[in-house]
């Protein structure tokens, strides 16, 4: 099993960091808070020219379907930088349903960044994320049934960039395989988390190094050192789990599922140590909305409960071990 990137992966993640370092992410995102979309919507055409929105989306389709590893790659950088929008739903899961039920025309507008789409899944993420600026709106039953949605009431996240929609199901459009999709929405969150995770453990390095007390950095003091190793150590250990089940998932192999929530337990955990870490380096700083690290620890709270609760992935995996032994017994 390879665990480096490819040359065009490296190629593509360098491309999104030219892309997204030169676009002023936080002066994006609090316009998106402020319910004004139109930098974000101006990011989203450009990432998608890239290629990012139609990365599942099948070459029939004007799409590039590109693999599982691909995504992550994307959304790691997406993480790292803070886009704000409905990525994960309309890139990582859309696709795959949308696939299903034969929306030709609607694809190759998801591919090429005209059409923004969302979805709720009632059992998984039951509100839609910014449904007010998506031009599809979706929502997945219990029953696997995927319907058009109007959008209903709306309430706020802790990260204040994601504005929450109830939905009312209209048109059923088709009967749909949930499994490969919602665990493709999955890893794409872990990959964020993972990202994001490491923008918060830059940034904090960053702050220790030109913070000074008694004539000194702070990054000087060992303490400070050993917090900052300790989040090194577990975005270390999350990424190769991310990694490998986005192989796992594109081989199709038995044990896929159980791999995409361990990858989403490890980069959760991995990402909140950072953001715990770096409240706790830059001070009462890092408390205020107003400096930019708050866009970055309260993501990192909302999508640890995205796509699944650490509590339910932790659940996955002992079912799915438990299963494994009985099998062998």
């Amino acid at each position: 099993m390879r665990f480096g990137r490819t040359p065009e992966q490296t190629a593509f993640a360098d491309a999104l960091d030219d892309l997204l370092g030169a676009a002023d992410i936080p002066a994006v995102a609090r316009s998106w808070t402020d319910g004004n979309p139109a930098l974000g919507l101006s990011l989203w055409q450009r990432l998608a020219e890239l290629g990012v929105a139609g990365l599942l989306v099948p070459e029939e389709y004007d799409g590039s379907g590109a693999s599982p590893v691909d995504l992550t790659v994307a959304f790691e950088r997406l993480g790292y930088h803070g886009a704000p929008g409905p990525w994960v739903e309309s890139v990582a899961v859309l696709p795959g349903l949308l696939t299903q039920a034969d929306e030709a025309k609607l694809l190759a507008g998801v591919a090429s960044g005209e059409n923004v789409a969302t979805l709720a899944v009632q059992l998984m993420t039951p509100r839609a994320l910014d449904a007010d600026v998506a031009d599809h709106v979706f929502v997945l039953t219990t029953t696997s049934a995927l319907h058009r949605a109007e959008p209903g009431d709306r309430h706020e996240s802790v990260d204040a960039t994601r504005h929450l929609f109830d939905l009312t199901p209209t048109e059923q459009i088709a009967t749909v395989d949930t499994r490969q999709p919602l665990d493709l929405g999955t890893l794409a969150c872990s990959a964020q988390l993972l990202g994001a995770g490491s923008r918060l453990l830059h940034d904090t390095v960053a702050y220790a190094k030109q913070r000074h007390q008694f004539g000194k950095p702070i990054g000087a003091q060992q303490a400070v050192k050993h917090l900052l190793a300790d989040v090194r150590v577990a975005l270390d250990f999350a990424a190769p789990l991310v990694h490998n089940a986005a192989v796992e998932l594109e081989a199709g192999a038995p044990a896929a599922a159980r791999s995409v929530s361990a990858a989403k337990v490890a980069a959760g955990d991995a990402a909140y140590l950072a953001s715990r870490t770096a409240l706790q380096v830059h001070g009462a700083i890092g408390y205020t909305r107003e400096f930019d690290l708050s866009l970055w620890i309260l993501k990192v709270r909302a999508l640890v409960g995205a796509w699944g609760t650490p509590a339910e992935h932790r659940a996955r995996i002992l079912e799915s071990l438990v299963a494994t032994v009985g099998e062998g017994v």
